[in-house]
Formats: C-alpha cells, structure tokens, sequence
C-alpha cells in the first residue's frame, strides 16, 4: 500500500545487489512512494548481481561508484544530480563486507591488511559519502541519510569478527556527521540496526542460520525481514521523522531489549537433558 510518504522527493541508494538485499527493498518501496533516485553500486558488484532489473522495475538508472573512491563518488554525485535535475533529499549506505570473514579468518587472528578493508568498505566509505555531499552541498536542507548498522556494534556475537567493529565504526561516523550536518542544513542522520537479515552478505557470517534462528527465539516480535525494514527506513526517509537524528535505531522485533526469552530457555534446557542423559549413557 502507498501513503505517497516520498512524492517529490529524489535520493540515491547504495549497496542493491539482488533481490535479497534490503537496500533493493528499500529501492522498491521509496519508488511505491513517489520517490525518484538512481541506484549505485561497484563494477563488481553489478556484474555478480541483478542491479539493472532493478533500475528497469525502478524506471531509473545504475551509475557504477566504489565507494571508498572520493573521484567516483564525485563523479556519482554530479551525474546523480544531473539525473534527478536536483539534489538528493534521501540517501541509503547499506554496504559492508570483511575480506577477513570471506578468508576464514578468525577475530584473535586477523589479517591487518584487510582489516584496513573491512573498516574502509563497511565504515570510512560512509564518512567519504557524507563528506563528498556536504563539499558539493549535494543533499537539501531536512534531508535524511540512513545506514545499516548491526547490533554486534555493542554486543560481542560470535562469529561476525571484525565487522562488529565497521558497525561500531559506522555508528559514530552518524553521530558526528549528524551534529554537523544538522547545526548546517537540518539533515538528520541514523544508523537502523537490523535483525540477522538472510542477505548474500548476512549468509557469509560464521553461524548465521544459527544466529539467524537464536534472534527469532529471543524476540518477541520475532525477526524483522529485508521488507519490514524497508518500511522502517522509508519512514525515516519522510517528513515524518523530521527531528530524529544522531540515533542507532533497533529494528529488530524487540531482541536488543531482552535477556532470555521463553523459547529460546526451552532450547536451553532441552540441551542441557539431551547432554545428562548422554554423559549418564556414558558414565554406565
């Protein structure tokens, strides 16, 4: 259903790879809503994935930037304005990826060199967004920018590795950037942190299914879907949400405010009688 939440508005999302990916979610739902933007993502990443459907569906276009590229983002912003024959009233980082986590490579032993990558791909390209906006005053005053955060940004999830550090990264990069952009223009800037999504990206997570499966026992609400958080970052998108900045915003079905719930103490304990009877067995 469109509350037309997005009419007139233009944007620029990043990170759209498939139709898993939240960021094409977001593309799909800003569109429903009136909105115009063009889509953006690596050479690489265009060619792996299916980003052109999504400009074709989108009625739009796909301009190619790495994003820890100041030269492609400044060709994306003057080429992203041309389009759109104006600035951007919305903007979408949801972009991460750990070279350590592809390799295998475990927290207590990472390779520093990419570590220097996770941090760059996942976090510092958003400050190089925001900063390549604000020197070509590319976005209009009570404009938003959204990014996608995770909560291992506070809490230690095995497994997630040196992307829990970007997400902690990323989450004060909006902070500062929000302090400045909003005393300037009015723009609000927020991290969403999201429930284990099933992504190409989340699916490269040590455990994930596991994880995926813990956090759905544990909240209340249950996991939120790429869908549901494209509802979320629409809002945030709007008018609606004119005087929220500077925050990490849970959008995770109420897991980040539990401690145990129900369910997941009923895995527990059938666990703990399946390993009794087993050392009991062995004992005999």
């Amino acid at each position: 259903m469109s509350y037309n939440l997005l009419k007139g508005k233009r944007g620029l999302i990043f990170g759209a790879l498939n139709d898993k990916s939240i960021a094409w979610r977001v593309a799909e739902r800003a569109y429903e809503e009136g909105a115009t933007f063009v889509l953006t993502n690596t050479p690489v990443s265009m060619r792996l994935g299916e980003i052109d459907e999504l400009a074709k569906q989108c009625n739009t276009i796909v301009i190619p930037a790495d994003a820890t590229k100041i030269a492609d983002l400044e060709n994306l912003i003057k080429k992203g304005t041309e389009y759109l024959d104006g600035n951007f009233d919305f903007v979408l980082h949801s972009i991460g990826m750990s070279p350590n986590v592809r390799k295998g490579r475990k927290y207590d032993d990472l390779d520093y060199g990419l570590l220097s990558q996770t941090l760059d791909i996942s976090a510092i390209s958003f400050h190089k967004i925001l900063q390549a906006c604000r020197k070509h005053d590319a976005i209009n005053e009570w404009g938003s920018v959204v990014a996608l955060s995770y909560i291992a940004a506070q809490r230690t999830l095995y497994g997630y590795n040196d992307m829990a550090d970007a997400k902690a990264l990323l989450e004060s990069i909006a902070r500062s950037f929000g302090y400045i952009y909003g005393r300037e223009k009015n723009i609000r800037i927020n991290t969403v942190s999201q429930s284990p999504t099933m992504t190409t990206a989340g699916s490269g997570i040590m455990g994930f299914e596991n994880l995926f499966d813990f956090a759905r026992r544990m909240s209340p609400l249950g996991n939120a879907t790429a869908e549901e958080c494209a509802d979320y970052v629409i809002t945030l998108f709007s008018d609606l949400t004119r005087k929220v900045t500077m925050q990490n915003l849970y959008h995770d079905g109420g897991y980040s405010s539990m401690g145990m719930s129900l369910r997941a103490m009923k895995i527990y304990n059938e666990g703990l009688e399946y390993r009794d009877v087993k050392n009991d067995k062995t004992r005999s």
